[in-house]
């Protein structure tokens, strides 16, 4: 029996176990991970955050995450803020801010009356940038930014808005976010082959110039609740096209978020909560969901 201590929190409904590596001896493999976020076997996540010790000399802890496919990717602005929230309650760090060792560097976090802010870092729009193969595509010039027409199964294009901030996105308008093709459109651009490592699909709706609404398909998540870096992605987007004017109010189907970009600096503001805390048997866990192949895909 190897019993791990967790915690379950969410940011704008955004979900995640919270595992402490610095306290306690953690070995988070892709199966693990899998039978963990799984919703009906496991405890149910959209992704597992491990806070751990860092490698880099600046940073006061390393941040980690996988998906509940078992990938692990750069970055989760959600689960940043409740990174922060779970060092501070833990009694891990008093420190504030915290910088936070990232695969793709360092970011920091603050927390503040009005929930967690989030140093996202830098953006970058070029197409290898989010591992996006061009050939033979069309692209258009929208005020500063550049779109990529991606052919659809449905015989329409879709015209993305290409993003890196860590984790790579591709954001597209849309007039209605509630009948926005999410889940079939957001699922064929998520795995498409022209992008290398999978992408983040964004579903935008401009309500006014500081004001939007939006869904996100994650890679290795399908749709979430609410996705931090794909909110700092759209509005990103919107600027460059012309269409907002930062700060702006980002409405998910979670919760809401503040983004400012000043700079190509972004930063996010939004609320972190922490739902109940538990330990579970990972041996037994593990074992159990391996006898469920058929849940695995």
């Amino acid at each position: 029996m190897t019993l791990w201590k967790f915690t379950k929190m969410h940011g704008a409904g955004n979900d995640f176990i919270v595992l402490d590596g610095v306290s306690q001896p953690l070995d988070v493999t892709p199966e693990r991970a899998r039978a963990l976020a799984h919703r009906q076997l496991g405890i149910g996540a959209d992704q597992i955050l491990l806070v751990d010790t860092p490698s880099h000399p600046q940073a006061d802890f390393r941040y980690r995450i996988f998906n509940a496919d078992g990938s692990e990717v750069e970055h989760c602005g959600n689960g940043a803020r409740c990174f922060v929230k779970f060092v501070h309650e833990h009694g891990l760090s008093k420190r504030n801010p915290l910088r936070a060792e990232i695969k793709t560097g360092l970011i920091t976090l603050t927390r503040n009356e009005d929930g967690v802010s989030v140093d996202m870092g830098e953006t970058r729009f070029e197409p290898d940038q989010v591992g996006f193969d061009t050939t033979g595509l069309e692209s258009r010039v929208i005020g500063q930014d550049t779109v990529w027409s991606l052919p659809l199964p449905t015989g329409n294009d879709a015209l993305l808005s290409l993003v890196a901030i860590s984790n790579p996105h591709a954001v597209q308008v849309v007039d209605d976010i509630i009948t926005a093709p999410v889940t079939n459109t957001g699922a064929f651009i998520e795995s498409h082959p022209r992008f290398a490592n999978r992408v983040n699909a964004g579903f935008m709706q401009v309500l006014t110039p500081q004001h939007i609404r939006l869904r996100v398909y994650e890679r290795g998540a399908g749709e979430t609740l609410a996705c931090g870096t794909g909110a700092c992605a759209a509005v990103v987007a919107g600027i460059r096209r012309g269409l907002l004017q930062s700060p702006v109010t980002v409405d998910t189907r979670g919760g809401t978020l503040t983004i400012r970009w000043e700079n190509n600096h972004l930063n996010m503001t939004g609320p972190a909560v922490t739902v109940f805390q538990g330990e579970i048997d990972i041996d037994a866990l593990t074992t159990l969901f391996s006898k469920h192949d058929f849940l695995h895909t």
